[in-house]
């Protein structure tokens, strides 16, 4: 049996399945519990072990239990079930591989809008509206601008960004 996730593997029994796949949606799904620790009566250095726990430990050790519970042949039969789906919804919903030169530019916009934000608003509190109040919510549509731009750029966007994490990777103009 190949070690491949791309392979499909035999499913682990039922219960197995569940019960795996459980825990590893529920570890994942931890560093959502932070916010209620946060507001909790705690002390601040048990809430920073708990944030730190759920954030940074909790998920890692989720999928280690749900490799324990389901084997390795399971887990990847769970990942590559989850791939195969993420891939065909990609396929059919990603961006598209090229873009036209107005597109490009409203992505870039909506690319730089929220970095250019996020660096300024700390030195410019002040003449921002309800900056100090909301400071969740500028957060949070500043984070899905930028995701969005992203679809909005196409995926040659997409590989220029990779290419920032690749050592040997070459800038070409043509």
């Amino acid at each position: 049996m190949s070690g491949d996730p791309s392979v499909p593997t035999q499913a682990p029994p039922r219960g197995r399945l569940i019960t795996g796949a459980t825990v590893f949606v529920v570890g994942f799904a931890s560093p959502l519990l932070v916010p209620l620790v946060a507001r909790s009566d705690l002390s601040a250095g048990w809430k920073t072990t708990l944030t730190g726990l759920l954030i940074a430990g909790i998920p890692e050790l989720g999928m280690l239990i749900a490799v324990a519970i389901m084997g390795k042949p399971g887990f990847n039969y769970l990942t590559g079930g989850i791939k195969r789906r993420l891939g065909a919804f990609m396929a059919e919903h990603g961006p598209a591989q090229t873009v036209s030169a107005r597109r490009y530019k409203i992505g870039l916009i909506m690319f730089l809008i929220p970095i250019l934000f996020g660096w300024a608003a700390p030195y410019a509190v002040h003449h921002i509206p309800g900056y100090e109040s909301n400071q969740l919510l500028y957060a949070f549509v500043g984070d899905v601008l930028l995701v969005s731009s992203l679809f909005v750029l196409g995926g040659e966007f997409w590989d220029k960004l990779r290419s920032l994490f690749v050592h040997g990777a070459r800038a070409e103009f043509g």
